[in-house]
């Protein structure tokens, strides 16, 4: 079996993000994909996502339809930051004859080789970049390429000024996006 797995903060979770893991899937010829939003990302400790439960809803209500997508909230039920090492290992654990891929963003390329027990993580996981903007940084690994210019900032400061989400997000995620008030004021 063949595993990719694609963690973030999905805040919010957008068609940018379920392209690139349609595409994942199928150039890399996966039997899933697996989104695991994180309690508290380690890149981002100075912001504050929104509540996990909601982020989890928006991540479940955008792959319902897709046979191939799941979603797992392991990370959510962790104390302090999720990392990437700690998820791959439950995952191990899981699935010991399955092949896994973590996707990372061209965005967290720099900061691969810092990455909390990188040594360990290198072992048990194929990285796969997902390159959305084709800034084309050099790195070893297989990339997705697929222009996509779609991001979770741009969403959050479009709804805080009042603008359309609508073809950036589910309908489903837009929705409970208006109806839990969310990102109303600019982000700083």
């Amino acid at each position: 079996m063949k595993i990719g797995l694609y963690g973030g903060t999905f805040d919010p979770i957008h068609h940018g993000h379920l392209i690139l893991a349609r595409t994942a899937l199928e150039e890399l010829g996966l039997d899933r994909v697996v989104f695991i939003p994180a309690a508290i990302s380690p890149h981002k400790l100075g912001t504050t996502p929104t509540s996990a439960a909601i982020r989890w809803e928006m991540v479940q209500a955008s792959i319902l339809d897709e046979p191939a997508f799941y979603a797992d909230e392991l990370e959510l039920h962790r104390s302090g930051p999720s990392y990437t090492v700690d998820t791959v290992e439950t995952f191990r654990q899981r699935h010991p004859e399955a092949e896994l891929f973590y996707f990372i963003g061209t965005d967290h390329l720099p900061a691969l080789p810092s990455w909390h027990r990188i040594a360990e993580l290198e072992k048990n996981v194929q990285f796969v970049v997902l390159d959305r903007d084709g800034t084309g940084l050099p790195h070893p690994f297989p990339k997705i390429s697929r222009r996509v210019d779609v991001s979770a900032s741009d969403i959050r400061n479009r709804v805080a000024k009042g603008l359309s989400i609508r073809y950036l997000v589910t309908t489903a995620v837009g929705d409970l996006i208006h109806r839990h008030h969310l990102y109303q004021i600019p982000p700083h």
